[in-house]
């Protein structure tokens, strides 16, 4: 789609049009049958548009719920932050006085910021950011909104204009180049260091980053980093700079909205297998805080390199999932298959942290039948290979 179909798609026909794709309910895999038979009764270019655009509705319904009200690319939905991440984010730019949202792609995020204040959506691509300001009128938020197409590798726009003391600032780079992922922070568009340039203009930012960053690459920011899962998916993370930040490193849990911060750096204690083992959320472990958890439930640590806990006593808690042990030993093949049997495990399913071992491969070597059920842990018990044997899980965090 470019800016000329966008555009069609507002016309009468255009809408009847899109109204009739949207009718179909369509699907990616069935893009050719559905244009063929709107393109029949409509033209070419707006047969694609409106087939488009309502796929793309349907699958950013996953994402936004009023995704039916809005217009995507297939490029910028993938990117866009779900609404629920979005609505989180906001919390810490409310009192600013204005906001500016750098990247705004589609304005997914400009539609969450402009609620809790005034806000600026800038971006380079004509086609998105005319997309953002119809997707803010569907909502009835473009009294709150204005747009403005920049170059931000060429710096910020307004750094000139007064009151920037009471300004804020989200950024989100462009993270793929020729329908590629970009894993390098300097190879953002525009790179990550440019913050170091806009830090001395707007006294609070975030920039949002890939949930996969290599750490040592974001180490000299004096920036808070934010991991942020959502229902046990670990979803983006966060630079938190200027007035934004309050701490090192932040796992923060959604739909709850529960915090972990670094408050330990010692080392967890070692210990053989116990009653309980644990695997914490993937915020938690990406924000390096198993010991922070750890030491909260008063746990240990099965090997100083792997990331399960294990208590002698079940503790819930919203950042880690939980399982009661039923035996440990030694990793041997025929001595874990003969115990499974012995039990009458027809099922098992296969964790591993630390294990070389391919769990869909182990399974099949196990041949097993029967009509119980356990999950096999596959890890290091201070640097040697073990089995450990649990029932199925008995507590996950809402």
């Amino acid at each position: 789609m470019d800016i000329s179909d966008l555009l069609a798609l507002q016309t009468p026909m255009g809408q009847e049009a899109l109204s009739a794709a949207v009718s179909i309910a369509p699907l990616e895999k069935d893009f050719l049958r559905h244009y063929q038979t709107l393109a029949r009764h409509f033209p070419e270019n707006v047969s694609r548009a409106a087939l488009e655009t309502a796929i793309l509705r349907q699958e950013g319904a996953i994402k936004f719920p009023f995704a039916e009200k809005m217009f995507f690319t297939r490029q910028a939905l993938e990117q866009a932050s779900g609404w629920e991440v979005s609505n989180y984010r906001v919390e810490r730019y409310i009192g600013f006085d204005r906001v500016f949202d750098l990247g705004c792609s589609i304005g997914g995020d400009t539609l969450a910021l402009c609620k809790v204040a005034p806000t600026t959506g800038i971006d380079l691509d004509e086609l998105r950011l005319h997309m953002a300001k119809l997707n803010c009128e569907s909502l009835d938020l473009q009294d709150q909104v204005n747009f403005l197409q920049a170059d931000l590798k060429a710096g910020l726009p307004f750094k000139k204009f007064p009151g920037r003391e009471k300004w804020a600032c989200f950024f989100d780079p462009a993270r793929r180049k020729a329908e590629r992922r970009i894993f390098s922070v300097d190879d953002y568009s525009p790179p990550l260091n440019i913050i170091n340039e806009w830090i001395e203009y707007i006294p609070a930012f975030g920039v949002k980053i890939s949930p996969g960053v290599d750490m040592s690459e974001i180490q000299s920011y004096d920036a808070e980093v934010e991991f942020i899962s959502l229902r046990g998916e670990l979803k983006e993370t966060v630079l938190w700079f200027g007035l934004f930040k309050s701490t090192r490193r932040r796992a923060t849990l959604l739909p709850g909205r529960e915090m972990l911060c670094e408050e330990y750096s010692t080392s967890l204690p070692l210990s053989e297998p116990q009653a309980f083992i644990y695997e914490p959320d993937p915020a938690v472990l990406r924000a390096g805080l198993v010991a922070t958890l750890g030491a909260r439930l008063d746990a240990f640590q099965l090997d100083p390199m792997i990331a399960y806990l294990t208590t002698p006593h079940l503790i819930a808690t919203p950042f880690a999932r939980a399982w009661k042990i039923e035996t440990w030993f030694p990793f041997g093949l025929k001595r874990l298959r003969n115990y499974l049997r012995q039990q009458g495990v027809g099922k098992v399913t296969v964790k591993k942290r630390g294990s070389p071992l391919e769990p869909q491969a182990l399974i099949h070597d196990l041949h097993l039948q029967g009509e119980q059920e356990r999950v096999v842990f596959l890890t290091q018990l201070n640097g040697k290979p073990v089995s450990i044997v649990a029932y199925p899980e008995i507590y996950r965090p809402n």
